[in-house]
């Protein structure tokens, strides 16, 4: 039998990383759009308004959580710690990956599926990379999510059910 610990001791560093830049430029976009719209009130409409709120908030949870899941990774990946066990690291993607989704298809409903910016729309550009950057943190945590699965199945082949760590 192939063993992967190898893989998750470079990927995950790597794959929590990327979650985090990404979810670092989501904050920085949403960020500002919120405070333009509070300052200015020209937003295109209540909903975009709201799910730029909303995903401000989603990417602050990701940045914070995957910086802690990161660090905790780091510090005790195969030492027994329930904090990086696979269950832990499950329900911290799964809930995160419901928020994504819940993120990325509201403002892509409230976008229309993007805007084309020769028509003049305000923050045209800001709000297509809001609505493309939240795509990609819902793939990238997805891709986590699956891995964190297939790591979950290991964990309990080996017999440490599902509250094994994701190294052994």
């Amino acid at each position: 039998m192939v063993n992967f610990d190898n893989h998750v001791r470079r990927g995950h560093p790597i794959v929590f990383g990327l979650i985090i830049l990404f979810g670092i430029i989501e904050v920085a976009i949403s960020g500002w759009l919120t405070g333009t719209y509070n300052s200015h009130h020209d937003y295109l409409s209540l909903a975009v308004r709201d799910r730029t709120r909303y995903i401000l908030f989603t990417s602050c949870w990701t940045v914070f959580f995957s910086l802690f899941y990161l660090a905790l990774f780091w510090h005790s990946a195969s030492t027994g710690s329930v904090l990086t066990s696979v269950m832990s690291h499950g329900f911290f993607l799964f809930l995160t990956w419901v928020l994504w989704v819940a993120a990325a298809a509201s403002i892509t409903s409230a976008l229309g599926g993007g805007l084309d910016c020769n028509l003049r729309y305000t923050y045209c550009g800001q709000l297509n990379a809001l609505e493309a950057f939240a795509w990609i943190e819902w793939i990238m945590v997805t891709f986590a999510l699956i891995t964190v699965l297939f790591r979950g199945v290991s964990a309990s082949r080996r017999g440490d059910g599902f509250r094994g760590q994701l190294v052994a």
